[in-house]
Order: C-alpha cells, then structure tokens, then sequence
C-alpha cells in the first residue's frame, strides 16, 4: 500500500512539473468582472493580443458583470488554479467591496494569487462649464456657503469617484448630495446635460470632454500634474492635502497557481503593458503603467483595505 502510494505520488509530481513546464496549452480566459466598454475591460482587451505573442495561446476576455464586481470575483475565486482564469478587476473588486457587501463570496485578501497592478489613473475634479465657480479655492467656499446643495454624479455607490468624494468631504469639512449612476458613462452623459453639478471622474473617460469645452476641470487627485492636462492643478497645489487618489486596474489569479506558472503569467501581464506600443497607447489616454510585482501589489492592497475602510466607516456609506 505504501509502495502504491508513493508510486502515484511520484506520478503526480511528475505529471505537474509537466503540466506546469507545458504551459500553456490551451486558450486563457482573462474574466473582467464589468460590462464591456469600461476602463477594466479595455485594459484587459489591450494586453491580449500580446500576451498571445508572448505565450503562443490566445487570451479570451469574458465579461461577468454584477455585484459591484463580486460575481465575477467569485467565478475566478473558484476557477481550477492552473494559470488558464485570471481576474482583471479594478479598485472596488480589491479593495472596497469587502466593507460594502455583508456577503461577499470572496475574500480579496485571501482568495487570489495576486499578480500585479496594471495601470492607475487620478480622478479629475469636473464640472459643467456654466459652474459658479472656476477653481478648487472657489469650489470649496461655494459648498460651505451651499451645504448638501451641490450634486456629485457618480458610477455608483461604493466606486472610486463616490469614495474619492467622500474623502474630500471629510478632509474639506463641506458636504454634497451623492447621485449615483449605473455606471461612469450615464453620469457623464448628465453631467455634460447639466442634470447634475460636479464629479470626480477616471482622468481617461472625461479627458476628451475638458478639452473639447464640455466639461470643465477644477483640479486633479494625483501627487502631481497629468501630462494629458498639464493646465490642471493638483488637490495638493490648491490647499488640500490626503486626496491624492487614483483608480486602478489589477490582475490575479485563484489561489493556488503553481510557482512557475505564475511567473509566465505574471511575466506575460507585465510584458504586455510594458510594450512600447500599448504603453504609448495606455499614457495617451491618461493612464500610469504601474506592472509591478506579486508581493508589491499585496503590500499595496492592504494599504488600500485600510484606508477605505476608514473612508467608509467614517462617512457611514452603504450600497443602499
């Protein structure tokens, strides 16, 4: 018995070394837990094609939207850990869902093999054109003079641009009525209407309407100026420190992945994002290539766990 027992524990050994030195061997699903069109979505549909060249298997973007990205989460959480389903998600899926949804099917912490974060990006503080008021200073004096006045769109409660409001409200000492949308593009599309007043918006989807006039950028939450809009203050410039937010898009893994595997994988992501080509096309938009490593990304997760849970038990939000 003992004898047998060794025999196929050597046999499986060898047949994972195997696997493991033959893969991959079949297409890889990279699962984007939103709709497509979105900012995840397009930083997935961006590094396939080279992860294809670089690993010889084609890389096919699913898309499993629902629960604030919890759904999608989940069916990767339980996915095979062979390196053939990785999770392309953003800040929300990673970071903030755990203090939003009571049962989560997932533990971000714990659940995944972490590979890297791909991209960030600031938000931008904008308004419509027609907004009394033309810079941060000015803002900030209009909302003490007008408390829970002044309507913030945002893609929905508990996302990026909702928590970098939330911040600024604490940090500000002034207050707003939250208007959350299914999503960034309707609340674009209101605020550009004039159905709403203010936003703090992905840098990438409202870029193109600051400088078409659209929409008017009062200041931006990265620790310096986006090249994309040089002409944009900082928070930090204009008086207001510990704002400095970024929304990202983050890739892993169900736990478990074999050490080499995920070394391919890990290398295939990073190479991707790194090449000339889509890094050129990733900073025009007003992205940040960050491609960094397994254990850079969990020492930046729970930074990122920490403050939001601040944020979130501070200003009391909820999904509701």
């Amino acid at each position: 018995m003992k004898k047998l027992l060794s025999t196929l524990l050597i046999g499986l050994s060898f047949s994972t070394a195997a696997s493991a030195a033959g893969y991959p061997e079949k297409p890889i699903t990279a699962v984007v837990p939103f709709p497509a069109g979105g900012s995840t979505d397009a930083i997935a549909r961006a590094i396939g094609p080279k992860m294809n060249q670089t690993l010889g298997q084609p890389i096919v973007v699913e898309n499993k939207p629902g629960a604030t990205g919890a759904i999608g989460a989940g069916f990767v959480k339980n996915a095979a850990p062979d390196g053939y389903t990785f999770l392309v998600a953003s800040i929300g899926v990673y970071a903030v869902n755990p203090f939003l949804q009571k049962k989560l099917a997932y533990d971000p912490a714990k659940d995944f093999d972490l590979l890297t974060v791909a991209v960030r990006a600031p938000n931008v503080l904008v308004a419509t054109p027609n907004f009394p008021a033309n810079n941060l200073q000015e803002f900030i004096a209009y909302l003490k003079k007008n408390p829970n006045k002044v309507t913030f769109a945002t893609s929905g409660a508990g996302s990026s641009d909702h928590l970098t409001a939330a911040l600024f409200w604490q940090k500000t000492g002034t207050t707003g009525v939250h208007i959350p949308y299914k999503g960034g593009a309707p609340a674009i599309t209101d605020l550009i209407g004039g159905h709403a007043d203010v936003s703090f918006q992905n840098i990438n989807v409202v870029v193109g309407h600051i400088k078409t006039g659209k929409l008017k950028a009062l200041a931006i939450t990265s620790d310096q100026r986006a090249p994309v809009l040089p002409q944009v203050p900082t928070l930090v410039e204009s008086g207001v420190k510990e704002v400095d937010v970024y929304s990202w898009q983050a890739a892993a893994a169900p736990k478990g992945l074999p050490k080499d595997v995920k070394a391919k994988l890990h290398g295939a992501i990073v190479g991707a994002l790194n090449d000339p080509e889509i890094k050129n096309r990733l900073v025009e938009q007003g992205f940040e290539i960050v491609a960094n490593s397994p254990e850079e990304f969990a020492k930046f997760q729970q930074q990122e766990l920490a403050r939001w849970k601040r944020v979130i038990e501070v200003g009391n939000i909820t999904l509701d």
